[in-house]
């Protein structure tokens, strides 16, 4: 069966497929963009298939004439891919290659296949973009449209493929740049966890040396008040009969005690209780702190001061006790 079209109804069908044109780039769009992310990611594609379907190839010439025009009253001149007017024609060419009126609306398609493919390299629908383009070249190899088609899909490959090249380079400057500024973070956040644990390590040494501290003085003032418990158990010891013989201590010279220059400047108050023996001579020995008021303030001073009281001879050595006053107004 062959296809006969006249001239008059040739005319007819081209307007229409001009007036189709939009439509069939719409309709292309659904079934090619499946592809888009795809063929953007990877400009070179594996081997194109064949430019006409094997299942078309196949079929009877009956049937090629009936899809054929079905396709063109669809408005499917070039799309989809094996259920398309120039898929249909190409396989009635092979077959009927003197077919006047398939060579006529091949040629008829081929301006409308041209500008699809043009617009598939534009949307960047590389696979589309060489499916179309092996349409053409089976229906003209020598077509001028065809080495510029060419030259554009491989252009625009090499441009997707700098610009994922440069989006690329661009991410892995800006993980780098996040890695950076972790590892700032993270150094600095070493630093303050150091800088803290430093000066709780000092806090707890200040503390320690403190808590030293006061426990020395404890000992100090235990130390001195058991002292002053001895030397008056021992004083309430001595026999009754020696401490009536004993005549009253009259002082010869009891010079004061010289004032702490540190104590007078803060104008620091105070008091401590000595005890002292008397010799029978009258000179004083045994010289010891049993109370003092701040703790070792006044205590040297009055110790120095005591050594160098006189008093009159007497019978048997006496050991009393005596309280000297500091005051910074005195």
């Amino acid at each position: 069966m062959t296809l006969t079209i006249p001239p008059k109804s040739r005319l007819v069908a081209c307007m229409m497929l001009a007036a189709a044109l939009g439509a069939c780039s719409k309709q292309e769009e659904p079934a090619a963009g499946a592809n888009t992310a795809a063929s953007s990611t990877r400009p070179e594609a594996s081997a194109p298939p064949p430019a006409v379907a094997p299942k078309v190839q196949g079929m009877a010439l009956d049937d090629l004439h009936e899809l054929a025009t079905n396709a063109l009253r669809e408005n499917r001149m070039y799309a989809p891919a094996g259920d398309n007017a120039m898929e249909y024609y190409l396989a009635l060419r092979d077959k009927l290659p003197d077919d006047a009126t398939v060579a006529s609306a091949l040629t008829d398609l081929m301006p409308y296949t041209v500008i699809a493919t043009e617009q598939a390299v534009t949307r960047e629908q590389f696979d589309e973009a060489q499916r179309l383009a092996a349409l053409i070249e089976k229906a003209d190899p020598n077509t001028p449209a065809l080495p510029r088609i060419r030259q554009s899909i491989t252009a625009a490959q090499q441009a997707v493929a700098q610009r994922s090249e440069a989006e690329a380079a661009r991410a892995r400057a800006e993980a780098q740049a996040r890695a950076q500024a972790d590892q700032q973070r993270l150094a600095q956040q070493q630093a303050a966890e150091a800088e803290a644990a430093r000066r709780l390590a000092a806090e707890q040494e200040a503390a320690r040396q403190a808590a030293e501290r006061q426990a020395a003085e404890r000992r100090e003032a235990e130390q001195r008040e058991a002292a002053a418990r001895q030397a008056s158990a021992q004083q309430q010891s001595r026999p009754a009969a020696q401490q009536a013989a004993a005549r009253p201590l009259r002082p010869i010279s009891m010079p004061a005690p010289r004032y702490p220059a540190e104590a007078l400047r803060a104008g620091t108050s105070g008091d401590v209780l000595v005890e002292f023996t008397v010799g029978t001579s009258g000179e004083v020995t045994d010289v010891r702190v049993l109370r003092a008021n701040p703790p070792r303030i006044f205590d040297r001073e009055a110790v120095n001061a005591v050594r160098r009281w006189k008093f009159e001879p007497i019978d048997a050595p006496v050991t009393t006790r005596r309280t000297l006053a500091f005051a910074p107004n005195e």
